[in-house]
């Protein structure tokens, strides 16, 4: 026969619960705040890529094309907490690439965004790890436009 014990187990199971749910719920919320970051920055660049293709060929020359080009990408981004700053934004032309606003030429807008992960502290090295997001958008210039190059 076993000696009995003079302290019962009431309780324990409210502890054991607790700490399975901070283990397991620790990482879920980390996992979701990191999934959360970088869906904002996919709707932001692609938001901004989408702005700033329109806002070229609506310019009525080049620079000003690039000029409000950067200045709707920067808007659009901004609305996700994203900056330009952050970004490598690029503009191309086919079929020639000098001339964007001439009729049948194509204007497409590249962004490329490094999304760092959340709570990551620079203590571990500076080099925080990140996401890339990329978005590209094409916008048609017409066939039927006046020629603005």
């Amino acid at each position: 026969m076993r000696p009995r014990s003079t302290r019962g187990e009431h309780g324990n199971a409210v502890l054991e619960v607790t700490w399975l749910a901070i283990l397991l719920l620790v990482p879920l919320v980390y996992l979701l705040l990191a999934v959360f970051s970088v869906q904002r920055a996919a709707f932001g660049v692609n938001a901004a890529t989408r702005a700033a293709a329109r806002a070229y060929t609506l310019a009525p020359d080049e620079q000003e094309g690039a000029a409000r080009a950067r200045a709707a990408a920067e808007v659009a981004l901004e609305d996700q907490g994203l900056h330009l700053s952050q970004t490598t934004m690029s503009t191309s032309c086919d079929p020639e690439p000098g001339s964007c606003l001439s009729p049948g030429s194509v204007v497409t807008v590249h962004l490329a965004c490094r999304v760092k992960l959340p709570l990551v502290p620079d203590a571990l090295g500076g080099n925080a790890p990140s996401i890339r997001v990329d978005g590209e958008h094409t916008v048609p210039y017409g066939s039927f436009r006046e020629d603005r190059s």
